[in-house]
């Protein structure tokens, strides 16, 4: 069992000391709740524009080359992320290099210089990523069945925002949603794995380079699922579907949320599962078919998604939609959520042979579930599921739902 030893600093940082034996590595990630679900309308896109322009360079590092060659030197891998969840930056390294790692991570991270030029070349960065993804169906189904299911809502809006948002973005703007969202009492600095070479009191000193800020304000309460259909209609072989629920879990119970993960993996979350057996294997419909359930902070959803060729999307469509009323209806065996439940918890248990998977699931519990940190615990509440459990998941999962597609196809057929 992991050992977690939190405590919390002047600027209002929580720091969370996870012990993981049999490791020669540390993750050290630090999280704020300022994802893209934090922006307001007119920001859709700058806290995903902001990860990217931390890594410009800090006060002890002022120069991306700093920052890169540094984390060379070290032998680290350097990365971040954004969601509409979380923003987070994370370095891993060998356990000896802790302190090198948290203090060139702290520096930029904590005190970017955020430099007005840098600031206009990476703006032509993240805009050639956005035009990447339109290039790619599969990234925009994702993003299209956002819009269908949430609508205006921050959650129907992409992560990366649009191009125009982009070209706006002033220096001036980007520093004032870093005050109002990157505060203290709404993140979390996690160091897992090897911490044998921390040192507690230099490790204060490098994470309060992070400001004091005041608490940011709520975000806006998830609206409830809207059944809109969006199609993008483009002239190609291949479609890509994707269907959207929303489950009837409470989100902020571990036991609900691990029912949930049962239920999408004997769906369409493994080769032995509903999905994947009959759409490809027996009907041969699709090479890609899938179910995958997230939790934001206030509402589940539940995703089925696919890649296929266009004459066959609809009757692909149909049956994974029949696939679900069947759950629903009649129910899943019990060797099905016996067989599920084994698959999801081996495959958790495998992932936290990572650091940086620990860390990750470490700041999900805290920040956006505001749960203790105990990553046996998620493993727990996975083996504890009973089938009554799953039956319940099934049978509460309404037949309203969100459709987008990317393909030669109109609205009408879906």
């Amino acid at each position: 069992m992991p050992q977690t030893i939190s405590s919390t600093l002047r600027n209002g940082l929580p720091v969370h000391r996870i012990g993981l034996e049999g490791t020669r590595a540390i993750t050290i990630l630090v999280a704020f709740d300022a994802g893209a679900r934090t922006e307001r309308p007119e920001e859709n896109g700058m806290a995903h524009f902001l990860e990217h322009l931390v890594f410009k360079g800090g006060e002890k590092y002022p120069h991306y080359r700093d920052v890169n060659e540094t984390a060379e030197r070290l032998g680290a891998v350097l990365n971040a992320f954004t969601s509409h969840d979380l923003v987070a930056f994370h370095v891993t390294a060998r356990a000896e290099k802790a302190m090198e790692a948290l203090d060139l991570l702290s520096d930029f991270a904590g005190r970017p210089i955020l430099d007005a030029e840098e600031l206009d070349r990476e703006r032509g960065v993240v805009i050639q990523e956005i035009q990447r993804y339109k290039d790619q169906p599969a990234s925009v189904a994702a993003d299209l069945i956002d819009t269908a299911a949430f609508g205006e809502h921050p959650l129907g809006r992409t992560v990366l925002g649009p191009e125009e948002h982009l070209r706006t973005f002033t220096r001036d703007g980007i520093v004032a949603f870093r005050e109002r969202q990157w505060s203290g009492s709404r993140g979390g600095a996690y160091l897992v794995g090897n911490v044998d070479h921390l040192d507690d009191g230099a490790v204060a000193e490098l994470l309060e380079r992070f400001p004091t800020l005041p608490a940011p304000p709520s975000y806006d309460p998830a609206p409830a699922l809207r059944p809109e259909i969006l199609v993008e209609e483009r002239d190609s072989n291949q479609s890509h579907l994707r269907m959207q629920y929303q489950p009837k879990i409470d989100v902020k119970n571990p036991a609900e949320r691990a029912a949930l993960k049962i239920y999408s993996t004997l769906l369409g979350g493994s080769m032995g599962s509903r999905l994947f057996d009959e759409i490809r294997e027996q009907r041969g419909l699709c090479y890609s078919v899938w179910a995958v359930d997230h939790a934001y902070a206030d509402t589940p959803i539940l995703q089925l998604g696919s890649g296929l060729e266009s004459g066959k999307c609809v009757e692909a469509y149909t049956r994974m939609r029949e696939i679900v009323d069947e759950l629903r209806t009649d129910g899943p065996t019990e060797e099905e959520v016996e067989r599920a439940r084994a698959y999801a918890s081996g495959r958790l248990v495998l992932s936290f042979e990572n650091s940086g998977a620990v860390a990750r699931t470490a700041a999900y519990q805290s920040i956006v579930f505001g749960e203790p940190i105990d990553p046996d615990a998620v493993i727990r509440a996975i083996d504890d599921v009973t089938f009554d459990d799953v039956v319940t998941v099934a049978r509460d999962v309404a037949d309203t739902l969100a459709v987008a597609c990317v393909g030669p196809h109109s609205a009408d057929e879906f």
